[in-house]
């Protein structure tokens, strides 16, 4: 009897500490981010079952300043512009250091997406998507420039598509289509608008477009800033926001581990994980390009377990 009284104590202790064990590991991460991510979560935690993965997805300026000004607990942050971490999360004058490395793991390219129940859906192509969206009547929906790379990045194509098609007009008539009562936070929440009709295109990535089964334009490379080769040329497109003038430049996604985190050792795992073979399968069947190996800024920041399976950020 005492025998299986002390086993059943044990027994208890060791449940009860695996229970103390667990993890949550808070990720803030761009809402593109969502559909890949849920699968990402599920199959890393298969792996590591102590681990739980808490999730919130938003604009990646607001999921910046999430931790800046809300100061609300996390671990790790993902954004679908790179200059985003720099810019809110490291050391600025007398900005604290939240972080002070990042990893550029996939790329994307900026488009429109639309469905058959679109207006103009069944005349629309590569060459006169732009004269098709600007007809009368024709809603656009997209994301705050204020507040989601997307935003910015759209106007930022429109912008460059100016003079690739050599119409000034271009970004305004199709602005004019676009009010700000079509606009969200982020532009996955303007998804059910799309597919309920309420709204005939919706700027968005192509990763989301081939999520969501919706047919999309194919920009020229020139303009849809996915292609590092046009950096100069991206440079070009400007957009004022009330974070400044952002200028275009290839869209790289990144990522950062916190410096006041939490759970510094099962962010890294998590970060190994995304950037390893079972991160990298879910990343490219979900649209994204894939960058591999990731680069790295301020590398040597960075812990050892990421050094070893990332590339220095290219370029100076």
């Amino acid at each position: 009897m005492k025998k299986t009284l002390l086993g059943c104590a044990i027994l208890f202790f060791s449940l009860s500490g695996n229970a103390m064990a667990a993890t949550t590991l808070r990720v803030l991460a761009a809402g593109t981010l969502a559909l890949p991510f849920k699968q990402v979560n599920l199959e890393f935690n298969q792996k590591y079952p102590n681990i739980k993965v808490e999730p919130v997805y938003g604009g990646s300026v607001k999921m910046a300043k999430m931790v800046t000004e809300l100061h609300e607990p996390a671990d790790i942050v993902a954004v679908a512009d790179y200059s985003v971490i720099p810019k809110y999360l490291f050391a600025h004058h007398q900005t604290p250091e939240y972080a002070n490395w990042y990893i550029g793991f996939v790329g994307n390219e900026i488009t429109f997406t639309y469905t058959k129940k679109s207006k103009g859906a069944n005349r629309i192509n590569a060459s006169n998507w732009y004269k098709v969206m600007a007809e009368p009547g024709v809603q656009i929906g997209r994301s705050s420039p204020n507040t989601d790379p997307s935003g910015y990045q759209i106007v930022q194509m429109l912008n460059l598509a100016n003079r690739y098609y050599h119409n000034p007009g271009l970004e305004k008539s199709i602005l004019a289509n676009s009010p700000i009562s079509n606009m969200r936070d982020t532009e996955t929440d303007l998804i059910s608008a799309l597919q309920l009709g309420q709204i005939d295109y919706l700027a968005i990535y192509r990763s989301d477009a081939m999520q969501h089964h919706f047919e999309y334009l194919h920009l020229p490379p020139q303009i849809n800033l996915s292609n590092p080769a046009y950096s100069s040329n991206y440079a070009q497109g400007k957009v004022t926001t009330i974070n400044g003038v952002l200028t275009g430049k290839p869209i790289v996604y990144a990522l950062t581990i916190l410096k006041h985190a939490k759970h510094q050792a099962a962010a890294e795992k998590y970060v190994a994980f995304l950037l390893g073979p079972e991160g990298r399968k879910i990343m490219k069947q979900d649209g994204f390009i894939l960058i591999h190996p990731a680069y790295a800024k301020n590398r040597q920041n960075m812990p050892k377990l990421l050094q070893e399976v990332t590339r220095p950020w290219p370029g100076r």
